[in-house]
């Protein structure tokens, strides 16, 4: 009863989120060092088959965008910084809400996004366990709040020695929207969403595999569908003036999700599509991707 109350509410949320809607430029050069010598930390622990509860040692390290952590590997894509247009662009047309607008320009600095989203065998190998509803190494990690993913990021970053985090909204819009190469395409790499994401046409009511789909013009997968991904912002309207570097509000109440996932339709999916919930709150439509 309670999971069905859970299901009940997280869908609850997401279309409230909707309804409530009425729901290139300063550059920056790569890290000059972006190698960090594994460390070895023996406080991780595992059940075994027969239950007896082990620790073993974790070593973790991060050369040249790829993050490797007990074997398991996450890439990491160079995003070079440029100036975009924020927001319910042209070809976003009727399926824009107000929150979507106005339209500004924003400039952002380089940075690093994953390629894919966080995996549940990258969470297992740093958390030591899988909250995951779809089980499977390559699948997204779902049912992880925004507070989760601070607590994964702090483990993260002192095995690793880096600054992990969760991308800026607009770093994150930025990204799905192709960067500096971008088409103009309404979804993250394609105006056809079939070509690049797991949504609730063709997802079978359930997560897939990270980077099945193709890839946007940056090379990275699954900004549109899957999960829905966490930003750092918490929620804020838009204003009409130019921004640089922009992190949203101070202070407030919901942070920031965007991408849609396999559960939505394609109007949730688009790039500039955006959906808020509490830092707290848990569902299995929720992953995140790290930024750098």
């Amino acid at each position: 009863m309670k999971q069905v109350f859970l299901v009940i509410l997280l869908v609850f949320g997401i279309v409230a989120g909707a309804q409530n809607k009425i729901v290139k430029k300063p550059k920056k050069q790569k890290p000059a060092t972006t190698h960090v010598a594994p460390k070895t930390h023996k406080s991780q622990s595992k059940s075994t088959k027969g239950g007896i509860v082990k620790h073993v040692a974790t070593k973790a390290s991060y050369s040249n965008g790829t993050l490797t952590v007990n074997g398991t590997k996450y890439n990491m894509v160079w995003v070079e910084g440029g100036t975009f247009r924020m927001g319910a662009t042209p070809e976003h047309g009727s399926d824009a809400f107000d929150d979507e607008k106005p339209v500004h320009s924003v400039t952002l600095s380089s940075f690093y996004i994953g390629k894919t989203e966080v995996t549940q065998a990258l969470w297992e190998t740093v958390m030591g366990s899988n909250p995951s509803e779809f089980k499977g190494d390559d699948l997204p990690v779902d049912i992880v709040s925004w507070d989760d993913c601070q607590e994964f990021i702090r483990k993260l970053n002192d095995l690793t020695g880096q600054n992990f985090r969760l991308p800026a909204e607009a770093e994150w819009e930025f990204a799905c929207r192709g960067g500096n190469n971008s088409r103009g395409y309404k979804y993250s790499g394609n105006n056809y969403i079939d070509n690049v994401a797991w949504y609730t046409d063709n997802s079978g009511d359930k997560t897939h595999p990270v980077a099945t789909k193709s890839p946007n013009e940056l090379g990275i997968y699954d900004m549109s569908g899957n999960v829905w991904e966490w930003c750092s912002d918490w929620k804020g309207n838009y204003s009409s003036g130019a921004q640089v570097n922009p992190k949203g509000p101070c202070k407030g109440v919901s942070r920031v999700l965007r991408g849609g996932s396999w559960y939505d339709d394609a109007r949730y999916c688009r790039s500039s599509f955006r959906h808020f919930s509490g830092p707290g709150f848990r569902g299995k439509l929720l992953g995140f991707r790290l930024s750098l």
